[in-house]
Parts: structure tokens; C-alpha cells; sequence
């Protein structure tokens, strides 16, 4: 017999969905906390978010509580507020055909939780609870799937997979996550429909992809969207990295699509909640096949530039904000420079170290040695060095300006942004103090212009 934790249901979310509950059960509906919550709670996890479902219809739910907000209101969806916290609450409902294989063509409600649940996606996720006794309503064995660690549809997987296509990742990513088997029947089906994972909008793909690889198990479900087909229809280029040798005297891991795998997997804590660096990792190495060379030993020459190139065009495709897909591009393109930090100048090390989210650069450098040949020196070198210049100002504001310039008698043009950057890399290395010490450097390079005008 699962049983619920009572740490768990001591818990604010939990004791706010209850009353919810209640509420709805003083006014005469039916209701109860159904589906991933639920699951989380039978695993002695703590849910991410309580889900609530009754008889009770969208209009009903706004008359009985003072703040709500419909989100899917033809689907019998609203959000009740309780704290400043949203629970999503639906109406039992019967979905009818589905023609997109996205979303049921016509709902309709009904007095039955057990009609409610059959069509819902996979046992595991089809469980009830009854908050105030703890008692778990099981209408399709997902208790004996949770106990055999096992992801099942609930009835027919070709019907489940047919009405809505995303259900295939979901599939993937429940087993990933809780590191479940998935059942024969449904294993087979998923193979068969993968290609239909190409009707589903980009953006719900992107949300399913992130959930896979900002969770545990990380490289391996990317493993697993490779071996169940699903990678070829959503990002093909990750499927080229696979049989591509590198230098074994620097990955001895393998070719580049287990190095990536690993990468991923040796961020797992860092990514859990970030997915600009889940998928810088994931992309870090994109353009290595285009790349490959090999003369004295395997090359892969300026590769970072050309998966930068490659990660734009992707983050294109899964609609990434263009925000966060610069900081995606933005890692992929500078992880080679951790290879240069001996040899720059100061000025140079302090540039690269106050980019954006430089912290991120860090952790996928720690992750890409650890992936490949263990070799930690420039990541410590880096991080002693950041110590060493903490007293300093690592990115101060330039201590002369293109004004500055002009009262020098320069006329603005293409000389400006040169001399202001050999200025500022003065100042960086320490060299100038004062606007005064900037001033006179940039007469002395004013007058090398003019000598070369004249």
C-alpha cells in the first residue's frame, strides 16, 4: 500500500489545494487532486504544482471562488488563486474526436471521474486523491505501473499517441525522469507515430524538450529521443554528431554525440531550472561534423563559430525568445576561448570574464573537461584569477569617451572605436588611472592619425 508522507501534505501548496477541495465539495461538486501531483506524492516527491479536478462546470468555479481566471475555458480549464498561488482546476470532462492531434474538436462535461480519467495519457498520471481521508482512486492500474516502474497509456497507445502527438515526448520524458521502463505496446506505437511529433507546434516541443534535459537523467534522455527516432524530426543536426571521432589524447569518451550526452549529464544539478545552459550544452559542439579535418590529427577548426551559426538557425525553429537565444549562441561561440586564459593580457581575460552570464561559461567548461580528458587547470586558473583581480574593477567605465575625443580636435570616423578600445584596454590592464592618463594617450594617438593622413 503507497501512502502519502505527512511532511508532504503539511506542506502550504498542498493545504491550499485541499481547501479548494473542500470548498467545492461544501457547494455540492464533486473534486478531487488528480494526475502528476498525485504520481509525485505516491513517489514521495513534492509536486511541482497541485492539479484539481470536478464536476463542478467553469461558470460554477467562478461563482464559488472570489479570484479566478479562465485559461482554457472551452476545455472546462480555470485557475483558481488561493495566496497569490494559480491551481488549475477542470471540469470532468468526455473528449470527442481529435482532428489536429493536438486538441479534442468538441468537449463534453460529465458527473464520471472515472470518464475523466480514461482519457487522460498515462496510468502513472491517471490517479485521483482525496485530500482529507488520503485515499487514492485508481481506475486504470497506475499504482501496480508505479509500483514496476513502468510508463503505460491508459487503454489503446495508438488511440492515446493519435489524439495528441506531444504525449510521445511526454512519454520519453516521464520514463527519463523517473527512470521508468516504457511497456511494450506503448514502446511500439511511440516508435511507429514519432513522425507525427512534426505536427505539433514548435513552441509545445520546445517546452517538452526542456523538461527532458533540465531534469535528472539528462544526457540519457537525450539517448533516448535518439533511440526512439525522435531527434531525426526535431533537431536533425544532433543526430550528425553521432560517429564523428574526435582525438582520443582529448576525448577518449568517444565520438561527439556521447561527449555531448555527457556534458549534459555532468551539469545535471546546474541545469535543473536553466535552460539557456542545458542547451548551450546540448549544442556546444553542433558544428564539429561540418568541421572535421584531418591531416596531423582530428580537427574540428573554428567550430564554435560555425555552431553558433548552426544554434541560431535552431533556436529559429523551437521559437527560443531572441533573449535567450543570443545566451544560448553566446556559449556555444566562446567555449573554445577557456583554452587561451594563460596566455591573455590581462585586459583581454577581464573582456571575456564580463560577458553575459559568464557563470554559465564557467559551469559548461567544467563540464566539457570533465566529459572529455578530466584536465580541470584552466578552469582553476580562471577561477584563482577572478579571486585574484576581485579587488579590482573588473569591467569600470571607461575613463575617456568619443566627447573626449572630439575636444581633442578628432573628427568622429572609424579611428574613434580604436583608440577608445586601446585606451580601455590600458585601463583594464591597469596602466592609466586618471581621465588625465587617458587624455594624454589619446593625444599621442591623434597625432599618429593625423601623421598618417598628412
Amino acid at each position: 500500500m503507497i501512502k502519502i508522507t505527512n511532511s508532504i501534505i503539511n506542506d502550504s501548496k498542498f493545504k491550499a489545494a485541499k481547501s479548494i477541495v473542500t470548498k467545492l465539495r461544501e457547494n455540492n461538486h464533486k473534486a478531487f487532486i488528480v494526475g502528476g501531483a498525485v504520481r509525485d506524492l505516491c513517489l514521495n516527491l513534492e509536486p511541482n504544482e497541485f492539479d484539481i479536478s470536478t464536476c463542478a462546470k467553469p461558470e460554477e468555479i467562478q461563482k464559488i471562488f472570489k479570484k479566478t481566471k479562465p485559461v482554457g475555458q472551452s476545455f472546462g480549464v480555470m485557475l483558481v488563486i488561493v495566496d497569490n498561488v494559480s491551481f488549475e482546476v477542470a471540469t470532468f470532462r468526455k473528449d470527442m474526436e481529435y482532428a489536429d492531434g493536438r486538441h479534442p474538436t468538441d468537449v463534453v462535461y460529465t458527473q464520471s471521474e472515472e470518464e475523466d480519467i480514461r482519457r487522460r495519457d498515462f496510468t502513472i498520471n491517471g490517479l485521483m486523491l482525496d485530500p482529507d481521508t488520503l485515499e487514492i482512486f485508481d481506475f486504470c492500474n497506475g499504482l501496480d505501473d508505479l509500483k514496476s516502474k513502468t510508463i503505460r497509456t491508459i487503454g489503446n497507445p495508438k488511440e492515446r499517441f493519435s489524439e495528441d502527438h506531444l504525449r510521445i515526448l511526454r512519454a520519453i520524458r516521464f520514463a527519463n525522469r523517473f527512470s521508468f521502463k516504457i511497456e511494450l505496446e506503448t514502446e511500439r506505437e511511440l516508435v511507429l507515430q514519432a513522425p507525427e511529433i512534426t505536427k505539433v507546434s514548435a513552441e509545445r516541443i520546445r517546452e517538452e524538450l526542456t523538461k527532458i534535459i533540465t531534469n535528472r537523467n539528462s544526457g540519457k534522455g537525450v539517448h533516448m529521443l535518439s533511440s526512439y527516432g525522435l531527434n531525426q524530426h526535431i533537431i536533425p543536426e544532433i543526430e550528425l554528431l553521432k560517429g564523428v571521432e574526435q582525438p582520443k589524447e582529448f576525448h577518449p569518451e568517444g565520438d561527439v554525440f556521447v561527449h555531448t550526452c555527457l556534458v549534459l549529464d555532468m551539469l545535471e544539478k546546474e541545469v535543473e531550472e536553466n535552460a539557456t545552459l542545458a542547451f548551450g550544452a546540448l549544442f556546444h559542439d553542433i558544428g564539429k561534423p561540418s568541421t572535421f579535418t584531418e591531416t596531423d590529427r582530428i580537427r574540428f577548426n573554428r567550430h564554435e563559430y560555425v555552431g553558433a551559426n548552426m544554434t541560431d538557425k535552431i533556436c529559429k525553429r523551437l521559437k527560443f525568445s531572441n533573449k535567450q537565444s543570443n545566451e544560448i549562441k553566446s556559449l556555444v561561440s566562446e567555449h573554445m576561448k577557456f583554452g587561451n586564459v594563460k596566455d591573455m593580457k590581462k585586459s583581454t581575460f577581464k573582456r571575456f570574464i564580463s560577458i553575459d552570464n559568464f557563470d554559465l561559461h564557467l559551469k559548461l567548461h567544467k563540464a566539457d573537461c570533465l566529459a572529455s580528458h578530466g584536465d580541470l587547470s584552466l578552469y582553476d586558473f580562471t577561477v584563482n584569477k577572478i579571486e585574484e583581480l576581485s579587488n579590482e574593477p573588473i569591467k569600470p567605465k571607461p575613463i575617456i569617451n568619443g566627447d573626449d575625443l572630439i575636444s581633442l580636435g578628432l573628427n568622429p570616423g572609424p579611428e574613434f572605436k580604436d583608440i577608445l578600445s586601446q585606451i580601455f584596454d590600458e585601463q583594464l590592464e591597469g596602466n592609466l588611472k586618471t581621465k588625465e592618463d587617458g587624455m594624454a594617450l589619446a593625444k599621442s594617438f591623434i597625432k599618429e592619425v593625423k601623421n598618417e593622413i598628412n
